[in-house]
């Protein structure tokens, strides 16, 4: 990946890791793969819109994590622009 999220397999997952300072997990795709996002990325409204998206199809109860309702490719895509953008 050519941009700054950090892509993880589940068993990191599973783990329960915490994301390092200044960063934020979200979990994408079927698989659920874990993502490690910058801070600055909330700024971004695209990243917003998913965000809202997620809430309003899983909601935020901090048990499962955030859950974005989209698959990996559109998730790089997406982040993959911020990063180029930034």
């Amino acid at each position: 990946m050519g941009n700054n999220c950090k892509q993880q397999d589940s068993s990191e997952r599973r783990r329960g890791r915490r994301a390092p300072k200044g960063h934020f997990v979200v979990y994408v795709g079927e698989g659920l793969k874990r993502y490690e996002l910058p801070l600055s990325f909330l700024k971004n409204p695209r990243l917003q819109q998913l965000l809202q998206k997620a809430a309003d199809e899983f909601g935020f109860d901090g048990q499962n994590g955030i859950i974005l309702p989209c698959d990996d490719y559109t998730f790089q895509a997406i982040t993959g622009f911020m990063t180029n953008c930034s």
